[in-house]
């Protein structure tokens, strides 16, 4: 299975890719809107898609920023009819700002993101 992470931005949108059995995530480039991501959804072969959500710090409570996301993601699952799913993403900016490597600050984060949903997936069957 491919899975598709997604840290959302109103600029850009960073992508990560990993394929379900393999132990690696890898930065999977950035577009900036919604068509070009429903594009390489369908280039690619995509079967789930990832989003990062921002809650808050204090309370994890939702915001403005989590429900545009929410709203993006039915966006391309109405478009797509791919499985939809969250995780997450407190921090991860910041974590990417401090990773080394080529790929782009939003590709890092998408890498987080993604990263942390597979660890759950894999504690969940445990």
């Amino acid at each position: 299975m491919n899975i598709l992470g997604v840290d959302y931005g109103r600029k850009r949108i960073g992508l990560a890719w990993a394929q379900t059995g393999l132990d690696v995530v890898l930065p999977f480039g950035v577009v900036g809107n919604k068509d070009e991501l429903i594009e390489l959804i369908k280039k690619e072969k995509i079967n789930k898609v990832i989003f990062g959500l921002p809650f808050g710090l204090e309370d994890s409570s939702e915001n403005d920023n989590t429900r545009r996301i929410r709203k993006f993601a039915e966006e391309i699952k109405k478009s797509t009819n791919l499985e939809i799913d969250f995780a997450d993403e407190r921090l991860t900016t910041a974590e990417a700002e401090e990773m080394g490597g080529r790929a782009s600050l939003d590709e890092k984060a998408a890498m987080l993101i993604l990263e942390g949903y597979l660890e759950q997936v894999k504690l969940r069957k445990q």
